[in-house]
């Protein structure tokens, strides 16, 4: 996968939440987003998903622009995981999956349910594809909610802090999932406040604050990183959870 951004601004209400971001990465496969709240993470991330407009700049995909002119084509590629799952509360999860399946890709359902029964027993939710979201727990509604961005086939998975709302149990039994398409060699973007995770499953980091790009390379810069920007931000998140792990 290839990512670039020529000076990418994005505006809300008057204030710059992206501002002037540039950089350029090659030949990667799992990229993770990091930053404290409000740094302009999740923001970025749905600028690259094409569900925000922005106002300045480019964002190039393997090489081909995001834009008005390609939009409808390119979102058919790209899978997004949001952080609420946003399943549709009065579908069964078969039908969650297959509608996107019947209206955008105009698929029949008799012949892409094969591959989303299988998709449901790689994820282990062959037993829940008749419940609705509420009968789910917030772990099984998220991996559902993986399930349905792989049933497209995408060139591009975007996961926006998958866990952000999930406990300790429920976080694991999401992060495993999504490890699970790193094994498999999918290419995906990841918001995530879970250091460790990204340190063990991202080949590239991005640290951001302030709509900046602070910091950036290969996952060596979560153990030796360069700004004193991010090594306060390492350093806040992994005393409390050393503490945690202390305490514990």
């Amino acid at each position: 996968m290839n990512l670039k951004l020529e000076n990418l601004v994005k505006v809300y209400n008057g204030v710059r939440v992206l501002d002037d971001i540039s950089i350029e990465i090659k030949d990667f496969q799992v990229l993770a987003l990091i930053g404290a709240s409000g740094s302009g993470k999740s923001t970025l991330l749905r600028l690259i998903a094409g569900l925000e407009e922005f106002q300045e700049g480019q964002i190039l995909v393997n090489d081909a622009p995001v834009s008005e002119e390609n939009m409808e084509e390119y979102r058919k590629k790209v899978g997004f995981v949001f952080q609420d799952h946003n399943l549709f509360n009065h579908l069964t999860v078969i039908e969650n999956i297959c509608l996107v399946l019947e209206k955008v890709h105009k698929k029949k359902r008799e012949d892409v349910l094969p591959m989303v029964q299988e998709l449901l027993r790689q994820f282990d939710l062959s037993e829940h594809q008749m419940k609705l979201p509420h009968q789910l727990s917030g772990g099984q509604a998220q991996r559902v909610s993986i399930v349905r961005a792989l049933a497209i086939m995408p060139e591009l998975i975007l996961l926006d802090e998958p866990t952000s709302s999930l406990d300790p149990i429920l976080t694991y039994e999401v992060l495993t999932a999504v490890k699970k398409l790193a094994d498999e060699k999918k290419d995906f973007i990841i918001v995530t406040h879970e250091i460790g995770f990204a340190k063990n499953i991202a080949d590239y980091i991005i640290f951001m604050q302030d709509g900046h790009i602070i910091e950036h390379g290969t996952n060596n810069i979560l153990q030796y990183p360069k700004t004193k920007e991010l090594r306060s931000f390492l350093s806040k998140v992994l005393t409390f959870q050393d503490e945690d792990i202390k305490a514990g």
